[in-house]
């Protein structure tokens, strides 16, 4: 009786295991908004990582968080560090395209509380006089993301954030902070 049920065991562990494998190898999570300024202005302000605690959704979960700015002062090159408590991590970013006034691509670096190298990715499209602005992140699934997949979903979770950050971001850039 017990060999049959380490068989049966065994086979559901593999089933599920094989369930997990066959999900998407990459992923990708994006939501936008329209923001009323021009782009070039929104541009200007994003392509500075200076200016991303005043709409990040993550600095105000630590207000203790250690931030470090380093490389270009904007643009291409420059860098942000950041170290806090559970709910923030600690991590690094890095821009590494900026086409000027349409997109600005991040290799973003997560080192705790777990490991991953993904990519985050503004775009700005003219809208009407208004600004349609999408944040992305976008990257490879390893096996241990697909597995969480199963039972957090990612797009809900890490979508709701960047829905948080947006709005920020359209308060500070309709007051004119930006």
């Amino acid at each position: 009786m017990l060999k049959l049920l380490l068989i049966i065991v065994f086979a559901l562990l593999a089933a599920l295991m094989f369930y997990v494998a066959t999900r998407p190898a990459t992923f990708r999570i994006q939501r936008s908004l329209r923001i009323a300024a021009p782009r070039e202005k929104l541009f200007a302000y994003v392509a500075d990582l200076h200016n991303f605690d005043a709409w990040s959704p993550w600095a105000p979960l630590d207000p203790a968080m250690r931030k470090t700015h380093s490389g270009a002062p904007s643009g291409v090159g420059a860098g942000y560090e950041w170290r806090g408590n559970n709910k923030v991590g600690h991590g690094r970013m890095e821009i590494v395209e900026a086409v000027a006034p349409e997109r600005v691509l991040i290799k973003l670096d997560f080192l705790k509380p777990f490991e991953a190298h993904n990519m985050a990715e503004y775009l700005l499209v003219e809208a009407g006089g208004e600004t349609e602005f999408t944040w992305a992140m976008y990257g490879p699934n390893n096996f241990l993301s697909k597995a969480m997949g199963l039972f957090f979903n990612m797009d809900r979770m890490v979508g709701a954030q960047f829905e948080q950050g947006l709005v920020a971001l359209k308060t500070v850039a309709e007051r004119g902070d930006a």
